[in-house]
């Protein structure tokens, strides 16, 4: 199981929110290419990065800063936020993401996920944000009917690399992942699934792990800035 050190950017820092509420923001780093070369340099394996402006206004709005982390760093990076048509997925894998995160359009346009995922062999994540098991969309500022779990297996056959599961209400609260409903979601799906949303410590990861269901990856932000989570311990424990 990977541990995805999460890099969320808005304004051109990184930061981390409370529940995703963007006026609950903490800024831990004026400059997120440090940051990632500070994971890096800690052993990470992947970078997991999200444009929270980009979620709200539909296009990338912190491109230097992920531009930057790309320049500075050679482990691959995930990106999600603001990417929603063929153009900027294009753009970004271009640009040398490894892997786009399509989270709003899984819901408005799923075409568009299974036309990029074919397109582009291993590129394309699939993001989806649940509060209360319903889909939320635009930067989590919009709660659909849409069930999370529903909406995984729709996208069963269209060859998407993974799918990111966050629970809103763990994310950024340091109280745990949400790991029944995660492997609720990784056992409804042949999709790998990757974890995000409240991992706070070695316990959460290892919980994660024998959980029951097979889960890819796990993403932590927060932990890692306060030093609740130490990367290079994680690690150790996720391979143990």
């Amino acid at each position: 199981m990977i541990l995805y050190p999460a890099i969320d950017l808005k304004d051109g820092h990184a930061v981390r929110l409370l529940r995703g509420d963007m006026d609950k923001a903490t800024v831990f780093n004026d400059d997120p290419a440090a940051q990632a070369q500070a994971f890096v340099d800690a052993g990470c394996e992947w970078l997991h990065l999200v444009d929270l402006n980009g979620a709200f206004a539909g296009t990338p709005v912190n491109a230097a800063a992920v531009e930057a982390i790309l320049a500075r760093t050679q482990v691959p990076a995930q990106l999600g936020g603001g990417i929603r048509d063929m153009a900027t997925i294009e753009a970004w894998l271009d640009k040398g993401l490894a892997r786009v995160i399509l989270g709003t359009v899984a819901v408005e346009n799923p075409a568009l996920v299974r036309e990029a995922a074919r397109a582009f062999p291993g590129k394309v994540a699939v993001g989806i944000d649940a509060r209360a098991g319903r889909v939320a969309t635009k930067g989590w500022a919009e709660t659909t009917e849409v069930m999370a779990t529903d909406l995984a297996r729709s996208f069963e056959d269209a060859g998407v690399a993974a799918i990111i599961y966050t629970d809103i209400e763990r994310d950024g609260a340091m109280q745990g992942p949400n790991v029944e409903a995660t492997a609720a979601l990784a056992r409804a799906v042949s999709i790998p699934v990757i974890a995000s949303g409240g991992v706070s410590s070695v316990a959460d990861l290892v919980a994660l792990r024998d959980c029951g269901a097979r889960l890819d990856g796990a993403i932590s932000g927060r932990a890692l800035y306060d030093g609740a989570l130490d990367l290079a311990e994680a690690m150790a424990a996720l391979r143990g």
